[in-house]
């Protein structure tokens, strides 16, 4: 028997079934059915319960993530019975259409199988399951400079973009050893929105937009020791997300000297403070889009409220709020929120979301 797999999975089992108020005897019986499993087949199944609470643990566990306080919301689609390419992006299509709500978006994640013996593991290519394109021209890099490398992959494959700034990706999935295959995203389930500003009406002609829904798709979820590599999720944007980080960095969209720019601000010196003038309302622009679009969204100051509420809720429970302070801080104003001035116990705690080697 794999021992590791049984202490592993016993540990989750026992602590799943006590967090759900399981009596005693129904725990024992599931862990010696778990323990005959491993010594028959290698592995063991998860029942739906299990994999629904190992997946919002996970989420619960997650140091980098600022949302965690919103754990026991997420929607957990079971599609590990899924066999083939297409189905698999029926079912990514599923997850975008639940998840985006209109607007009112609502956590959720996608489960396929996980890593078995003697079965094809299922692998999403993609870094999130709505993304732009990114290309290298003869006139410089149009669209998302962190999707080149993904955008020249699907090249290769036939794949055709506009060559504008917000090309919509493929979805590109691989079972086992197969070939690739790519499936173009129908835009009808992609809700975007143009980027204005609540004062500065010249925001609009400076056509900046983004997608409603961040959905990351090649984490891989462990619980109890089994591995699901295809396991996409998502929650909502923190406004920084966009407006600090996408639209901002420089080795991104790059808007801060273009925003500057059009403000009229004197770039010639960082002592203008011209790039904390330009991210302050590329931001508030961000947050005032969303909100006007009626796409679910929270601003930093109000995320790291919910934060503190998270960690107070975990102290009830006698459990400790692990975290990654390097992540957790926003990236506009840190000092003005409590996580600045906090220390987090950076430990990894299972079930977690974990990165992957990229399979291109």
């Amino acid at each position: 028997m794999d021992i590791l797999l049984w202490k592993t999975a016993k540990q989750f089992i026992t602590q799943c079934y006590q967090e759900l108020g399981k009596p005693e005897d129904i725990l024992k019986e599931r862990l010696q059915e778990v323990k005959e499993e491993i010594s028959e087949t290698g592995s063991y199944t998860h029942t739906y319960e299990e994999l629904a609470h190992g997946a919002r643990m996970a989420w619960r566990n997650s140091n980098r993530c600022i949302g965690r306080l919103f754990w026991q919301t997420l929607h957990v689609f079971d599609e590990r019975r899924v066999q083939t390419e297409s189905q698999v992006a029926a079912a990514l299509k599923q997850h975008v259409e639940f998840a985006t709500n209109e607007g009112k978006i609502r956590p959720a994640i996608t489960v396929f199988r996980p890593e078995l013996p003697n079965k094809e593991t299922i692998k999403i290519w993609n870094h999130q399951l709505i993304r732009y394109a990114g290309y290298q021209t003869e006139s410089g890099i149009v669209g998302d400079p962190a999707s080149m490398d993904f955008t020249a992959e699907c090249e290769k494959r036939g794949w055709r973009g506009r060559q504008s700034d917000y090309d919509v990706l493929p979805w590109v999935i691989q079972i086992g050893n197969r070939k690739p295959e790519l499936f173009p995203v129908n835009l009808q389930i992609v809700k975007e929105v143009q980027i204005t500003h609540p004062d500065l009406t010249w925001f609009k002609d400076l056509s900046l937009q983004w997608y409603a829904v961040p959905i990351i798709s090649d984490m891989k979820l462990e619980i109890g020791g089994i591995h699901y590599q295809a396991a996409p999720f998502n929650g909502w944007y923190m406004g920084t997300e966009i407006g600090a980080r996408n639209l901002a960095d420089d080795f991104r969209y790059n808007k801060l000297p273009l925003v500057a720019e059009w403000m009229g601000l004197d770039t010639s010196k960082p002592s203008s403070l011209w790039k904390d003038r330009a991210l302050v309302e590329l931001n508030a622009a961000v947050l005032y889009s969303f909100k006007e679009a009626g796409v679910s969204i929270v601003d930093h100051h109000t995320a790291a409220q919910q934060l503190k509420i998270f960690e107070q809720n975990e102290a009830i429970e006698g459990r400790e709020c692990t975290g990654d302070w390097t992540w957790l801080i926003p990236p506009v104003s840190p000092a003005a929120t409590h996580i600045f001035h906090k220390e987090y116990n950076p430990s990894i705690q299972t079930p977690n979301y974990f990165h992957q080697n990229k399979p291109y």
